[in-house]
């Protein structure tokens, strides 16, 4: 089975989202495709200033993302946002330029620089956030999850925690046919 995981590297709640899926892939048989959700896009002007660097730096490793995802390099795309994560969510440090440069190349990306600077990568982003919103949205945020034959995208599963391998099975088998339910759309419980 084919699951798209729409991702924004600075947000912690993802990353804990995507270690559950890539525990959980292997064991059933799930090829993950990654794709960007962008946080910056999701707030166009009501960023605060704080928080401008990391969404700069942000926008930067999806310009890669999408670089990657052209190239049809999924498993380099893992990579490089396995890297991304534990030098930042892992370690306690807020994405930045430096980071997303030295995870990109732990990764094996030889040209990041290149595509990391390049603008022209920003309306693939755009393309790709777009595409999540319009699956899971309005009233979403980062990740957003599609699962094959699934007619739309689901915002999560939000967890606070990766799962110890019994327990994430289990969400996976309870999210992949909520997802693929026509008539479900919530379940939530506010966050401890």
């Amino acid at each position: 089975m084919d699951a798209t995981f729409f991702f924004d590297p600075a947000c912690p709640f993802t990353w804990r989202t995507s270690r559950w899926l890539v525990g959980v892939a292997p064991e059933r048989d799930v090829t993950v495709h990654w794709r960007a959700f962008s946080l910056a896009i999701l707030n166009e002007g009501k960023i605060p200033e704080q928080y401008r660097p990391m969404t700069v730096a942000a926008t930067r490793a999806l310009r890669l993302v999408e670089a990657l995802r052209a190239e049809h390099r999924d498993e380099t795309i893992g990579a490089f946002y396995t890297e991304l994560g534990n030098r930042t969510h892992e370690a306690g440090a807020p994405i930045s330029d430096e980071i997303v440069q030295a995870a990109a190349e732990a990764a094996g990306v030889t040209d990041a620089k290149t595509v990391l600077d390049d603008e022209s990568w920003d309306a693939a982003v755009r393309e790709s956030h777009e595409l999540a919103f319009g699956s899971a949205g309005p009233d979403i945020g980062s990740p957003v999850l599609m699962v094959e034959g699934a007619p739309r995208g689901v915002h999560g599963p939000i967890i606070d925690q990766v799962p110890e391998p019994e327990e994430a099975l289990a969400i996976w088998d309870a999210v992949v046919p909520l997802t693929r339910s026509g008539t479900f759309f919530e379940l939530k419980r506010g966050r401890s």
